[in-house]
Parts: structure tokens; sequence; C-alpha cells
């Protein structure tokens, strides 16, 4: 499979635009990522300075750049402020992908997350062609494991000790969506 592009494959849904983010989108990458309730499960120590927000977009474009994920930034089309993003890491192999995300608190629960990711996943299984995408999320954190069962992913039970961050290990409940298109 080709998991890289000639160009950054922007998406649109009814409220969103989902684009590479920039240098310029560093302070909303800040306000995003400085948010302990932001970061609270995820991989990432919460920012406190605007050059790990310039450190974390450069990181996304070399993944993009050299065909090993894509993350989208996720942008209100009301009014252009950036929220969030969303991703696709390939498992080029198994032509699969790891779904990741993050939203700044204002506006969890409106349904948001669920619109992004519902545009990352045709996308992924249309126009990529995966046959399936996976994620793997921390037990305590029951919004995320919602939206995924919402969205039709599978629990596949708990991965002991698989997630390293923060100075320690972390069990992680992994669930998978498998292609509803039956072509390969």
């Amino acid at each position: 499979m080709n998991y890289e592009f000639t160009s950054f494959p922007n998406l649109e849904t009814e409220r969103l635009v989902l684009r590479q983010e920039t240098a310029e989108d560093a302070l909303a990458v800040l306000r995003v990522l400085s948010d302990p309730a932001v970061t609270k499960f995820h991989d990432l120590d919460t920012f406190t300075k605007i050059e790990e927000a310039i450190a974390v977009i450069e990181r996304r474009t070399k993944r993009f750049k050299i065909g090993s994920g894509i993350r989208w930034g996720i942008v209100l089309k009301q009014n252009n402020n950036l929220i969030g993003s969303c991703g696709l890491m390939w498992n080029q192999q198994a032509n699969s992908a790891e779904v990741g995300y993050e939203l700044a608190s204002a506006f969890w629960r409106q349904g948001i997350m669920t619109e992004a990711l519902k545009s990352i996943l045709e996308f992924g299984f249309h126009k990529v062609k995966l046959k399936s995408v996976v994620a793997e999320v921390m037990l305590e954190n029951l919004a995320s494991k919602k939206l995924l069962e919402k969205l039709g992913f599978q629990n596949r039970g708990v991965l002991k000790q698989h997630g390293f961050w923060k100075g320690e290990y972390h069990d992680l409940e992994q669930f998978i969506l498998t292609n509803p298109c039956k072509s390969s």
C-alpha cells in the first residue's frame, strides 16, 4: 500500500476542516496541550513552552513526509480556530493504522471528535484501503472508550503494562475497527 501522498489531504465535515498543522498553529497547539485535563491520558507531558508545540508540529510534519503517519489539525469552520488533532500511524506490514486524537477540553461532549474521527476513518478505509484501525486507551479514559464504541470499534481486551510514559507503565485497553468495505 502507498502511504505517501503528493500533498496533504485536507478533509471537510459539516463543522470542521481537518488540515495539516503549521508553525502558525503553535500557539493553538500549546493552548490544547497545556491543559492537564487534555494530557491526563496522553503519552505527552503537559506543555509549558511554545517550543514544545513547535516540536510536536515538526514531528507530525516529518511523519507525514516519510510516510509513517498523518495527523490532521482540527479546525472549526465558523472561526478558523484550531482546537485539537487526530491522526493515523501506519502499520504497513499489517495494512492497518493506530488512531490517536486530542481535543481542547472546552469542546468535549459536543460530537466534534466523533465528526473528525468518522472523516479520517472514512479516509483510511476508502482512500488508503486499510484493513483495520486500532486504538489503545488507558483504562480510566472512559470518554475515549465510549467514543470508540460509538464509532463501532470492538474491545479486544487489556494489554498489561503495554504503555510507558510519564515515568510509569500503563495497562491499555485495545479496540479495533475493521474495514466495513469488503474490497481490499
